[in-house]
């Protein structure tokens, strides 16, 4: 469930997001360790928050971070509802805790590296951010990239509890904005209720929902504007994948032909294979689209 609302002096904005069922739904599918799982998720579910704000029914937003950690590249996709897909480079990344007993996050994805936001809002070209990575826990970095290239104070906070199982126990997260003219004392107030408030996790094993959360740290007055359900969410389909292997060309597509055997192409975010023969080839080959 997302949330998404402003307080009624209209000097901050907020969503937050109980991402739970959508980050077990990623660790089923990439069979994710524990650290691999923490970091995707967190990523998913910021993408979840940033891409439930674009307006174009049609858009989406695209976060791709790429460190000097084992986990390589991390990306995540939603669409305008929240609903995101993603996956990790190596979803097999083991390593050890921290001494305080938590998934080293910040290792696995590592602290030096470029965190890349692509927003499609529906114009000519895509609007494109880059910052670089401050520790690879993810939620500083995406205030970080709000802050650099969007000029909007942010407060992010991500979190992703696994279970002894290595399912997904708990996941969620909050992103909470200035708008102009809001003064220290609106400062004030938000650092302290993010202080008071906890992790994220804490407060979502303890039951609170995502408007609780954000009435605990903004005030029982800030209002609800919206609220959803939000799922992991592929959109790949046979029709998609013919599509990306006609943009092989001509030549690369003869080859698979005259090697004489059938071919697999497995989404990258879901799993799914999808099976070709020579003779089907020959004929995306032989369209007109090429």
């Amino acid at each position: 469930m997302l949330i998404r609302g402003m307080t009624p002096d209209g000097f901050v904005k907020a969503a937050a997001v109980d991402t739970t069922a959508m980050v077990e739904e990623m660790r089923r599918i990439h069979n994710t360790t524990p650290v691999a799982t923490a970091a995707l998720g967190r990523t998913l579910t910021a993408a979840s928050m940033m891409g439930d704000e674009i307006k174009d029914e049609h858009g989406s937003i695209t976060v791709q971070i790429k460190g000097d950690g084992p986990l390589g590249t991390i990306l995540a996709v939603s669409d305008s509802c929240g609903n995101t897909r993603g996956y990790v480079q190596d979803p097999t990344v083991d390593i050890p805790l921290r001494p305080d007993g938590k998934l080293n996050v910040g290792a696995a994805v590592g602290c030096i590296g470029i965190l890349t936001v692509i927003k499609d809002i529906g114009a000519k070209e895509p609007f494109s951010g880059k910052v670089e990575l401050l520790g690879g826990e993810i939620a500083e970095d995406i205030a970080a990239y709000y802050a650099e290239s969007e000029q909007i104070p942010t407060v992010c906070a991500l979190g992703v509890l696994v279970d002894r199982d290595y399912s997904v126990k708990r996941a969620g997260g909050y992103i909470i904005q200035l708008l102009p003219g809001a003064g220290d004392e609106i400062i004030e107030r938000i650092e302290r209720g993010v202080a008071q408030a906890g992790s994220v996790t804490n407060q979502l094993e303890q039951g609170m929902t995502p408007e609780q959360i954000l009435k605990g740290i903004l005030g029982e007055d800030f209002v609800v504007m919206d609220a959803h359900e939000v799922s992991y969410e592929c959109k790949c389909s046979r029709e998609r994948v013919e599509s990306a292997l006609i943009s092989m060309g001509h030549d690369d597509l003869q080859q698979i032909i005259d090697d004489g055997k059938d071919i697999e192409v497995t989404c990258q975010f879901c799993d799914k294979i999808y099976k070709f023969s020579p003779d089907e080839i020959k004929i995306l080959k032989d369209s007109k689209k090429i």
